[in-house]
């Protein structure tokens, strides 16, 4: 189906797609929902002296990662299998992230049997909170389903604990609020973002990059938003996988019809996250990206939010390339 850019102006389709618009419209309230329903129990936590690890479970476990690895004091792993390492007793801390799934509950019950520090994000009700019950469980109760804003309150919790960054969950929400409010549905296409983005992609094959580690993460997920609001082939991967397929793109053939019709060959179009966590090496990708988008003339497109902390950061360029690929999908006729 082509993409029709009248499609992300018209308001009655607008308004049928609001199913798609009105959950990333949220995000910032999600937030803020959770740590509300949380603010006891992450007041009562306090920094613990003798930890000797940290294990992580369920959705969004490798996001706690990305964001704790730079300067979390003791080791830390994001666990997928059942059950736990052979390693871990009293001395260990593990977070259990929401879900019923048989990995996660199999962690939080090893974690109960073996007299580990549990943090668990889940509603009150869940088999998961049940099973996690103990004098050392501290119960972070969620109730929007949204694992990302779990995680946000988890990372709280772990901060309290003295293992993470300082994380400011108000200053996240408003500026997931500020995404949203700037990629609106009745914001029009030239003062609208994620609306542009959408007109950039519009006939590419999206290609996405994120110099941070968590930057890539951010481009692993909006990859994924990519590939289901287009049906297309779209790859998240760092630059040395990423410039061959650059090098190998045709340059535009100046004087080839347009109406002609043939096999469609959809072009690259890559999509750069900037959260201002490069490293040198990062830096150096970044431009050599860049260049060599230029010399085979593809679209870049930039996903770009630079102040605040790192989850800041994250959960902004997150929204907004969520956001994009609604719109993609809109203006596909796919919604």
């Amino acid at each position: 189906m082509e993409f029709e850019d009248a499609r992300l102006e018209d308001a009655a389709g607008l308004a049928a797609a609001d199913y798609l618009l009105r959950p990333l419209a949220e995000s910032g309230a999600r937030v803020r929902r959770e740590a509300m329903l949380a603010e006891g129990p992450l007041a009562a936590i306090r920094p613990e002296e003798q930890i000797r690890a940290l294990i992580t479970f369920g959705p969004e476990a490798r996001l706690l990662r990305a964001v704790l690895e730079p300067t979390c004091p003791v080791p830390l792993v994001a666990w997928p299998r059942l059950g736990l390492p052979g390693w871990v007793g009293p001395l260990d801390v593990v977070v259990v992230l929401g879900g019923g799934d048989k990995a996660t509950l199999a962690g939080a019950f090893e974690a109960v049997r073996r007299g580990c520090r549990l943090l668990v994000a889940a509603p009150e009700d869940s088999v998961l909170a049940r099973q996690a019950g103990s004098s050392a469980t501290t119960l972070l109760p969620t109730a929007t389903g949204d694992p990302l804003a779990a995680a946000i309150v988890a990372l709280a919790g772990l901060q309290r604990l003295g293992l993470g960054p300082d994380i400011y969950i108000d200053q996240v929400a408003d500026a997931m609020d500020l995404v949203a409010t700037e990629s609106a549905a009745t914001v029009d296409i030239a003062q609208n973002p994620a609306k542009a983005m959408a007109l950039e992609l519009a006939d590419a094959a999206p290609m996405v990059w994120g110099g941070s580690i968590l930057a890539a993460r951010a481009s692993r997920r909006i990859a994924e938003a990519l590939r289901s609001a287009t049906g297309r082939v779209v790859l998240s991967a760092d630059a040395g996988a990423l410039e061959p397929l650059l090098a190998a793109t045709v340059p535009r053939d100046p004087f080839a019809d347009p109406f002609e019709e043939g096999p469609i060959t959809r072009r690259p179009g890559l999509v750069m996250i900037d959260d201002g966590r490069d490293d040198e090496q990062a830096a150096e990708e970044r431009q050599r990206l860049r260049a060599l988008a230029f010399t085979q003339e593809v679209m870049v497109s930039s996903l770009s939010h630079t102040e605040g902390d790192p989850v800041q950061r994250y959960a902004s360029v997150l929204l907004k390339g969520l956001f994009a690929a609604a719109y993609l999908k809109i203006g596909l006729g796919r919604a």
